[in-house]
């Protein structure tokens, strides 16, 4: 791939001391001032914390105004993390693949409100509530189509054999809830979308991104995995015990699988931005990039999602935003478009520090910048048993290789009993019953190949309609996958 070697220049090896006072390369004058107190909070917490390294890109009316990187991207070898480094990217490839939804879109080779089922092989999607039809191709995208949660990855060592996208859809693209019902989000959506893309552009999703998206914008250190000639210039991934995280990829990759450098994101953030930079070409038109924008489904904490893009209002800003979080990968990008501003912060370990360096270069650029919300874990209540669950209730978990009965018993004083096949009974931790959905987690197992070898929870997400109890049952822990339960009332 042509274009990587001209980045091919990396700083000497540097000592620790060194590493803490410089970063490769240095911002201009001018922007070095400006985010002085930026890069210094980034150098204490890379101290503190011990993540390895982090990069930065911000982006402010049509030009990038400051990049670069911190610490290390790989620590065995000394390699300087900078602005073009190629980190992996985690779930911020979904508004990248989104964008090359659109391009075809726009070809009118999809229509965003059609069955996303039109456009998949053999491996269509079903459904075990709701309508299938009504999971269009825009509600695979602003995750509402019904699907579940979904990760699961893969060392590339092969000592586990990976499978298709296709066995992927065959065995857990089946919706738990009605389209259109809730916004959940899902990978598993993703990976349909990066079929659709293949199917009707006919090339492969890695082939393709690079021909219509990668190259017509510019960005040169990104790839689906890692490229051909980028091998050197990737930062490794590093796990909680700061040893270097072995190499693996997901059954998802249109969800997941990108490789990408700060700089090349705010080139990214720039074209969202709509900057008509001549540098870039104009793959998708202004009405296109605000379709995308659009917010079509609502979270419950006041957000939504448009085609790929996360979105929401912030101290009365309008903000576009995505954020990527793996084994040894925190990423998030940022866009204010009314202010025309676009910030990169990717981190090759998991950490909160991308979202600290955003909420401190917003706060230099933007006045009274009130910070991104954060996700955060509050402890449910005390569960009290509601009426309409007291009770004994029996039924059926349908894995894609197994079925066996499920018994849950809701006692009056506010417990839950379950008991999984002829497994040992057990209590339901967290238990919760919110808006018609009942939730909570158990230590049981699923029993299917695809679970072995894993250490996971059960996580119940359970839906009561009209005196049917049902909805995903998710091991959960270093993986995601789902299965249906569906349970009567004795």
């Amino acid at each position: 791939m042509s274009g990587w070697s001209k980045f091919a220049t990396w700083g000497p090896s540097l000592s620790l001391l060194g590493w803490l006072l410089c970063c490769v390369p240095g911002p201009a004058p001018a922007a070095a001032e400006r985010f002085e107190s930026v890069g210094e909070l980034i150098r204490n917490s890379l101290r503190d914390s011990g993540a390895p390294s982090v990069s930065v890109a911000v982006a402010q009316g049509d030009q990038i105004i400051w990049e670069q990187g911190f610490g290390w991207a790989n620590r065995e070898r000394r390699v300087v993390a900078t602005a073009h480094t190629a980190y992996p990217v985690a779930s911020v490839t979904k508004p990248l693949t989104a964008t090359a939804l659109m391009t075809l879109v726009q070809a009118g080779k999809v229509d965003l409100d059609r069955p996303a089922n039109d456009y998949l092989g053999p491996a269509k999607l079903r459904a075990h509530v709701g309508d299938v039809n009504q999971a269009t191709v825009r509600r695979l995208a602003n995750h509402s189509a019904g699907l579940p949660l979904h990760y699961r990855a893969f060392r590339i060592d092969g000592s586990v054999r990976q499978p298709s996208l296709q066995e992927a859809l065959l065995r857990y693209g089946a919706l738990v809830s009605a389209p259109g019902e809730e916004t959940s989000y899902s990978n598993l959506g993703f990976g349909a979308i990066g079929e659709i893309i293949e199917r009707t552009s006919g090339e492969h999703y890695a082939d393709y991104m690079r021909r219509e998206v990668f190259l017509p914008l510019g960005m040169t250190r990104t790839s689906v995995g890692i490229g051909p000639g980028l091998e050197d210039f990737v930062a490794t991934r590093y796990g909680e015990n700061g040893l270097p995280v072995a190499p693996y990829e997901t059954d998802t990759p249109a969800a997941a699988a990108v490789f990408a450098s700060a700089h090349d994101l705010a080139r990214f953030g720039l074209f969202h931005l709509k900057t008509h930079r001549s540098d870039q070409k104009q793959i998708l038109s202004d009405s296109s990039l605000e379709e995308m924008h659009r917010r079509t489904s609502l979270t419950d904490d006041g957000g939504g999602y448009g085609v790929g893009f996360g979105r929401r209002e912030v101290g009365g800003h309008s903000v576009l935003l995505h954020s990527g979080g793996q084994e040894g990968v925190s990423s998030l990008l940022v866009l204010l478009p009314e202010q025309r501003i676009a910030v990169v912060v990717l981190c090759n370990s998991r950490s909160k520090l991308p979202w600290q360096v955003v909420d401190a270069v917003l706060g230099k650029l933007v006045p009274r910048w009130p910070g991104l919300p954060q996700p955060q874990w509050v402890p449910p209540p005390a569960f009290s048993t509601p009426s309409e669950l007291l009770g004994t209730w029996q039924g059926t978990l349908r894995a894609y290789d197994r079925t066996f009965p499920v018994e849950l018993n809701f006692l009056a004083d506010g417990l839950v009993r379950a008991r999984f096949d002829q497994q040992m009974p057990t209590l339901i931790d967290r238990a919760k019953f919110d808006a018609g959905v009942f939730s909570g987690d158990l230590i049981s197992r699923i029993g299917t190949e695809d679970t072995e070898g894993y250490d996971y929870k059960v996580s119940l997400a359970l839906r009561l309609r009209e005196g049917v109890l049902g909805g995903a049952a998710l091991a959960s822990n270093d993986l995601v996958l789902a299965s249906w339960l569906e349970l009567r009332r004795k």
